[in-house]
């Protein structure tokens, strides 16, 4: 088969091949230049092709196979090697210190900010907080679903504004 023979069929081809590797990228930019890398590859290495043969088949597996590739090369690229040594001190916790005083203190003025609150927001804040649900709430204090929601909503604004020393804190 000549130069111009195989590339006429390989140009034949294309049209089938283009879904393909849209199925196979699921991006049209990248089943494009998919296609193309496999024209270029099946072209270069026309000699490899066994007259006879199916060509279409042949093209689906250079196009399989240069997809599976650049798949791995780009697992690669954005997979993270670390060469230090002693490695096994990474994940040791016992090379750890723990220091709760900061916990303390927070917790110390979370409490302090709640209790702060007018007994008519702090009620259903803390009740909301232990988990019931809004129509629980109005039930168990026995005052109408919205008032709930804007005591709550109340209560968590004023404790923002009391705990703003800690938003910007991680």
């Amino acid at each position: 088969m000549t130069s111009f023979d195989f590339g006429f069929e390989m140009n034949e081809l294309t049209g089938s091949l283009q879904p393909y590797a849209l199925k196979l990228t699921r991006d049209s930019e990248d089943a494009d230049d998919l296609v193309q890398e496999t024209m270029m590859k099946a072209f270069v290495n026309k000699e490899k092709f066994a007259e006879g043969t199916n060509l279409k088949a042949w093209m689906y597996t250079i196009m399989k196979n240069t997809f599976i590739t650049n798949y791995q090369r780009m697992l690669r690229r954005n997979t993270f090697i670390d060469t230090t040594e002693n490695l096994h001190f990474l994940n040791s916790t016992s090379n750890t210190i723990s220091n709760s005083a900061v916990g303390s203190f927070i917790l110390n003025d979370i409490e302090r900010a709640i209790s702060s609150l007018d007994d008519i927001y702090r009620r259903p804040f803390l009740l909301h907080f232990q988990g019931y649900k809004y129509h629980e709430i109005s039930e168990k204090l026995d005052i109408p679903i919205g008032t709930v929601k804007n005591r709550i909503h109340i209560a968590r604004k004023e404790l923002k504004t009391t705990l703003n020393i800690y938003s910007n804190s991680n």
